[in-house]
């Protein structure tokens, strides 16, 4: 068992990985500027083991290990783990960092698989802990044509398939989606992305291979590209995911580390397994951003003067009341988790789709909201070179001056923008709608979770208590 460091974690990057940046080859992701913040951000998931070793180290007799791979067996665990995930995540200033959706893929492979599959996937994940591996998952494919499976697209790549198979590899093409942490990670766990029938058998596949594996390139996103500056960005300056278009070109993938193997009727319930567990995952990374937005619209108020006026604090009770019922769903599917098969405890699957529901439904209101606390000041205010310049700063804290003094407005106005507006906002919009599961992915689990049992007993027994009254007064009793 081991528990690295950030250092060790950032030096463990340099192994020949194949990574494209706006049209050109990344030689060393770790001396590529543009990476830099991605990577420092990252390293807070090996930086906690030092802040919060009693959340962040685990051991169960063989030695410590992080506590990001400890496999839930009870409710407790359940809880733990959000509080993990959460702390993490504030650290990141509500950015998820590295290690959570790894472990999310871990679970859900020693839950839903048996076999050799899961043999393998157990020895993975021991190797996984030995070595605190940091964790990347692809498991969205490209899809092509939503409406046809993927034996009759038109390009069979545009889902990943076995295209060969000898007796110690299998070999594979294709290309994922929205792979957070690839070209920061040391490996790389595949899922599939949908339930398949017996045709689409070459596409069921799952496995894990190291980053630096022939064939295999990531095309990174530029999203939230550049150097913005503290003052006008406080959190998208210092904390940035890279997310990669991942493409695997006849990748050779020893047997192994393969989990799933043209098993199609597996291919369902291994993604499910790990939608359990990420939206979980989601939640909880998701509570700092709430704590964020309610903070600064209660601060923003203050700061404006505005804070006794009624629409005011109605605004603001409504934030509170969405934020804190998130909360609540995410704190009832931990204690409501329940054993998933295989000996690993399972969120809450009905409270935990509501969380994140409700999150998602909620979150543009929830921003505009606040948008609108702080004023046109978020789109017309002054930058951090406005600030630094002696000259201009004396204007600056003249007229945007207001119940507080014009720094800490301004400051203030510019953490809504980069929360509410800019391109770490518009991020956050995006992955309020698509991330960890559509809206309609939602309600479709939530359809699915809910027992239906107690509610149509309490119909049948008002009905049949009506029915047992009716005879009564016929015969006069």
């Amino acid at each position: 068992m081991a528990i690295r460091t950030a250092t060790a974690y950032r030096e463990g990057l340099r192994d020949g990985r194949r990574v494209v940046y706006q049209g050109k080859q990344v030689d060393d992701v770790t001396a590529f500027g543009e990476f830099t913040t991605a990577i420092a951000h990252s390293g807070l998931a090996y930086e906690i083991a030092e802040r919060h070793p009693e959340l962040a180290i685990a051991d169960d007799g063989d030695g410590p290990y992080t506590a990001f791979y400890k496999v839930p067996r009870t409710a407790e665990d359940i809880v733990a783990r959000g509080r993990l995930i959460e702390t993490v995540s504030r650290m990141g200033a509500g950015t998820i960092v590295l290690k959570e959706v790894g472990s999310d893929a871990l679970f859900a492979l020693l839950r839903a698989l048996s076999g050799q599959g899961h043999d393998n996937a157990v020895e993975f994940y021991r190797h996984c802990c030995a070595n605190d591996v940091a964790l990347a998952v692809a498991q969205t494919d490209v899809k092509g044509d939503r409406s046809l499976p993927p034996h009759r697209q038109a390009d069979p790549d545009l889902y990943v398939r076995v295209v060969d198979e000898d007796a110690d590899s299998i070999t594979v093409s294709g290309a994922k989606v929205h792979t957070s942490f690839s070209a920061n990670a040391d490996e790389l766990i595949v899922l599939p992305t949908r339930a398949m029938g017996h045709d689409d058998a070459d596409w069921a596949v799952s496995f894990a291979i190291p980053m630096d594996t022939p064939g295999l390139t990531l095309y990174v996103s530029p999203y939230l590209h550049g150097e913005p500056n503290g003052f006008e960005h406080p959190i998208s300056s210092r904390h940035k995911l890279l997310e990669s278009l991942t493409v695997f070109d006849n990748v050779r993938v020893p047997k192994a580390r393969v989990f799933l193997n043209r098993q199609p009727e597996l291919a369902g319930p291994l993604a499910l397994a790990f939608v359990d567990y990420h939206r979980f995952t989601a939640v909880n990374y998701k509570l700092p951003v709430l704590d964020l937005l309610v903070g600064a619209a209660i601060e923003m108020a203050q700061a404006n003067g505005i804070a006794s006026a009624g629409h005011v604090k109605t605004k603001l009770t409504e934030l509170i009341t969405y934020a804190e019922t998130v909360r609540g769903f995410a704190d009832l599917a931990a204690l409501r988790s329940i054993s998933g098969g295989n000996d690993v405890q399972l969120p809450d699957p009905l409270a935990v789709n509501m969380a994140k529901y409700h999150f998602a439904h909620g979150f543009h209101a929830a921003t505009a909201t606040l948008i609108d606390l702080a004023g046109g000041l978020v789109a017309t205010g002054p930058g951090g070179d406005d600030w630094a310049d002696p000259q201009t700063r004396r204007v600056l804290a003249k007229y945007f001056a207001a119940a507080a003094p014009a720094e800490e407005r301004l400051r203030l106005i510019h953490l809504i923008g980069d929360i509410c507006t800019g391109q770490w906002g518009g991020y956050q919009s995006v992955l309020a709608t698509h991330a960890e599961g559509s809206l309609e992915a939602e309600k479709l689990q939530i359809s699915r979770a809910f027992d239906p049992t107690r509610a149509r007993a309490a119909v049948a027994q008002v009905l049949r208590e009506a029915a047992t009254s009716d005879q009564r007064d016929a015969v006069g009793v």
